[in-house]
C-alpha cells in the first residue's frame, strides 16, 4: 500500500509540474485561435457590406481624425471629440480592424480602447489619437501587452528593427507602415505620440523592460506603399508549429500511464503468486502433522491390545 501511495504521489507531482510548464504555451495557442476566429468574423462581416457602405464608414473615420486634429487637448481628454466608440465598429464588438507584424509572427485584432480586458486578448487603440485609417497629419497609437503568461501579443516587439514593416487592415483597405523610429520613454512622456503636420504615422507601444515595465517602448512606422495587394477573402491559418515543450510532455503522458499500469498489474500478479505459494506450502505441513498423529494413535492402540492379551 505504501508503495502505491508513493507512486501516486510521484504521478501527482509530475502532472502539477507539467501543468505549470505547459500553461504559457497552451494559453498562447488558445489566444491565437481566438484571435484568428475574431479576425475571420470581422472579414465575414465585410463580405456582407457593399463598397459604398464601407467607403462611408471609412470617410466617417477620416472626419473623426480631422475633428481630433483641430482639438490638440483631445489627446488628454478624448471626450472632446464625439463618435469614437461607434466609428469603424461594423461588428458591434469594438473591433476596428487587425494588425499583421510578419517580423515577429503576430496577427491580432485591434479594439477600441486600452482597457485591461482588451489588452489581455488583443491590441488596443489609444483614445485621443487618430483612428488607424491613415491620411496626412494623423498619428495612430496602438498598445499591446508583453510578457503575459497567457498570450504572446507584443512580447517580441523589441525584435523589430528600423526598416521593418507592419500592416493594418481596416475594412477593405490595407495600410502599410515602415518603422522609422524606435525610442524608450517614461509613461508620462507623450511628445512622441503627438500628431506631426503632414505626416502619416502609426506607433506601436508596449511596456519595457521586460517584466519590470517602468518605461514604454515606442515603435513608430511611417506610411508607405503597400508591398502586396490585400486578398479579398481572409483565409484562417489553421496550421501552426507546435512547440517542443508541448509535444514532448504530451507524448510522455500516455507512456507514463502505461508504465504505471504495468507496475500496478505486476504487483498484483506478484501478490497472487505469493498467496498461492503460501497456501501450497502450508498444505503439506498440515498433512504431515496429521500422519504423525495417526501413527501415534495406531501405536497407542497396539500397546493397549498387547496388554489385554
Amino acid at each position: 500500500m505504501k508503495k502505491h501511495l508513493f507512486s501516486i504521489l510521484i504521478v501527482a507531482m509530475f502532472l502539477i509540474g507539467l501543468s505549470v510548464l505547459l500553461y504559457p504555451a497552451i494559453s498562447e495557442y488558445v489566444n491565437s485561435k481566438h484571435a484568428s476566429k475574431v479576425i475571420a468574423s470581422y472579414n465575414d462581416a465585410l463580405t456582407t457590406s457593399d463598397d459604398r457602405s464601407l467607403d462611408a464608414i471609412f470617410n466617417a473615420a477620416s472626419d473623426y481624425n480631422s475633428r481630433l486634429r483641430d482639438k490638440p487637448h483631445a489627446f488628454y481628454d478624448p471626450s472632446l471629440v464625439s463618435g469614437y466608440e461607434e466609428t469603424l465598429d461594423i461588428t458591434h464588438t469594438g473591433i476596428m480592424g487587425y494588425i499583421d507584424i510578419d517580423k515577429i509572427n503576430v496577427e491580432l485584432p485591434i479594439y477600441h480602447g486600452v482597457e485591461k480586458e482588451i489588452l489581455q486578448v488583443g491590441v488596443g487603440h489609444l483614445p485621443g489619437t487618430s483612428l488607424p485609417v491613415g491620411g496626412e497629419s494623423t498619428h495612430c497609437v496602438l498598445s499591446g501587452h508583453r510578457g503575459l503568461p497567457s498570450a504572446k501579443l507584443f512580447t517580441d516587439l523589441d525584435d523589430i528593427e528600423i526598416g521593418d514593416e507592419f500592416t493594418i487592415t481596416i475594412l477593405n483597405r490595407l495600410l502599410t507602415y515602415r518603422v522609422d523610429q524606435i525610442v524608450t520613454v517614461l509613461p508620462e512622456e507623450t511628445d512622441q505620440l503627438q500628431i506631426v503636420p503632414g505626416k502619416d504615422y502609426c506607433t506601436l507601444m508596449t511596456c519595457t523592460p521586460y517584466g519590470i515595465n517602468t518605461h514604454r517602448l515606442l515603435v513608430r512606422g511611417v506610411r508607405t506603399e503597400n508591398a502586396v495587394v490585400k486578398p479579398g477573402v481572409f483565409v484562417k491559418n489553421e496550421a501552426f508549429k507546435v512547440d517542443t515543450l508541448i509535444v514532448t510532455p504530451i507524448t510522455a503522458i500516455p507512456l507514463l500511464i502505461i508504465a504505471l499500469f504495468l507496475v500496478f498489474t505486476h504487483d498484483k500478479r506478484q501478490k497472487r503468486r505469493s498467496s498461492k505459494s503460501g497456501r501450497k506450502a502450508a498444505r503439506p505441513k498440515v498433512s504431515k502433522d496429521a500422519d504423525k498423529n495417526n501413527e501415534s494413535l495406531r501405536k497407542q492402540g497396539d500397546e493397549i491390545a498387547d496388554r489385554e492379551e
